[in-house]
C-alpha cells in the first residue's frame, strides 16, 4: 500500500506524548475515596466496568490513527504487468514559426496540425512518441513516452504564437529540428525509428541544412516523414493593427524540392497538405506504418483506500461516546 500525502503520517508522532500523559496524569483525574485500610476491597470481584476502564483512551487513539491515515490517502499497490506490444518509436517534429499561424487551415494552420496530431497520437497508444518543435531555433517540448497523457497535455498547452511574443526565435530551422528529433531517437533500440516532419516555409535559419540533418538520421536508420502544410499561391495572415485584427493575404513560399529529399534519403514519404482534410488523410497514411514488437511494462492503480480508515475512526469515536454515556458515566 502506497500513501498520496505520506506526509500527514508525520501526525502519529504525537500519539507517544499523548500516551505519555495520559499514564502519568489519568490516575489524578480519577476519583477517589479515602479510607483507612485496603484489605476489603483487595478480594473485590472486578465490575465491567473496571474492564472498560481504558477502553475510551485506546478508541481516541485508533481514531486518531485511522484519521491521520485517511489524510495520508492510502491507495492499493501498483499492479505491475509485462506485456508485449506493436508499436514504433516516433518523433513528431512541428514548425512553431509566425507562419503557421495562416489561416488557410481552419482556425490556423498550428492549431489544425495540433488537432490532427492529437487524433494521430490516440490512434496509436502503443507507440512511443515524442514531441519536437522549431521556428528559428528547436528544442524538445516533449521526450518519447508511452504515457500520452502527459504527451497530449504538453500538445494542447503549445501555445500558437510563441514565435510572435518572442518565446522562441523566429524563423524556419528545418535543419535543426530534425537533428533535434534525431538526438531523442538515435539510442532507441526499436526496428522502425520515424520522424514526422511538419513544416510551412523554406530552411532559413539554423547552423545544420536540412540536407546534413537528414544524412545524420539516415545513418541512425531514422526515417524521416515530410509535410509541407499550407495552400498554394497565397494565405490570409492576421495583423494586429491598432489593437485590432486586419487579415491581409501573403504568399506561401514551401521549399516542397528540399522537403522531397529529405523524405527521399531516409526511405520517408513528402506529402502536401494543402487542407486540413488533407492533412488528415496524410497522417492516416503515415498511421499505416510498419510496426515493431517490443516489451512493454505497465502498471495501473485500482482505487483511493481512505475510506476504510474513515470508517474505522468514526466507529472508534462513536464507541468511546457511547462507553462515557453509559457504562463508563460518571456522576458530577
Amino acid at each position: 500500500m502506497t500513501f498520496a500525502n505520506i506526509e500527514y503520517l508525520f501526525l502519529l508522532l504525537l500519539v507517544i506524548p499523548y500516551v505519555v500523559w495520559y499514564l502519568m496524569y489519568h490516575h489524578r483525574s480519577t476519583p477517589a475515596l479515602q479510607v483507612s485500610s485496603t484489605d476489603a476491597f483487595r478480594r473485590a470481584p472486578k465490575s465491567m466496568r473496571q474492564y472498560l476502564l481504558h477502553v475510551p483512551f485506546l478508541c481516541r487513539i485508533v481514531c486518531f490513527v485511522a484519521a491521520v491515515l485517511a489524510l495520508a490517502r492510502p491507495q492499493t499497490t501498483n499492479n505491475w504487468s509485462n506485456k508485449s506490444i506493436e508499436g514504433i518509436d516516433i518523433m513528431l517534429c512541428m514548425d512553431v514559426s509566425t507562419s503557421m499561424l495562416a489561416e488557410d487551415l481552419k482556425p490556423n494552420r498550428i492549431e489544425a496540425a495540433k488537432q490532427v496530431a492529437i487524433e494521430f497520437i490516440n490512434g496509436r497508444p502503443d507507440d512511443n512518441i515524442g514531441l519536437t518543435v522549431f521556428a528559428g531555433e528547436a528544442y524538445t517540448q516533449c521526450p518519447m513516452t508511452c504515457d500520452h497523457a502527459v504527451l497530449l497535455n504538453l500538445l494542447n498547452g503549445m501555445e500558437v504564437d510563441m514565435a510572435q511574443r518572442g518565446l522562441i526565435e523566429d524563423g524556419t530551422a528545418i535543419g535543426m529540428g530534425i537533428a533535434n528529433a534525431v538526438t531523442r531517437l538515435k539510442d532507441s533500440k526499436a526496428n522502425s525509428k520515424v520522424i514526422i516532419l511538419l513544416t510551412d516555409g523554406t530552411n532559413n535559419r539554423g547552423q545544420i541544412s536540412p540536407n546534413t540533418a537528414a544524412d545524420i538520421a539516415k545513418t541512425f536508420g531514422i526515417r524521416v516523414y515530410t509535410i509541407g502544410v499550407g495552400s498554394n499561391g497565397m494565405a490570409p495572415y492576421p495583423f494586429n493593427v491598432a489593437g485590432q485584427i486586419v487579415y491581409q493575404n501573403v504568399p506561401v513560399e514551401i521549399d516542397t524540392e528540399a522537403l522531397a529529399t529529405i523524405a527521399g534519403k531516409t526511405d520517408g514519404e513528402f506529402y502536401r497538405a494543402t487542407n486540413t482534410e488533407k492533412l488528415h488523410e496524410v497522417y492516416q497514411q503515415i498511421d499505416k506504418l510498419e510496426k515493431t514488437k517490443m516489451n512493454v511494462k505497465k502498471y495501473s492503480k485500482r482505487y483511493e483506500a481512505f475510506a476504510m480508515f474513515g470508517f474505522i475512526a468514526a466507529g472508534a469515536l462513536l464507541l468511546e461516546l457511547l462507553l462515557r454515556k453509559t457504562l463508563l458515566a460518571r456522576l458530577p
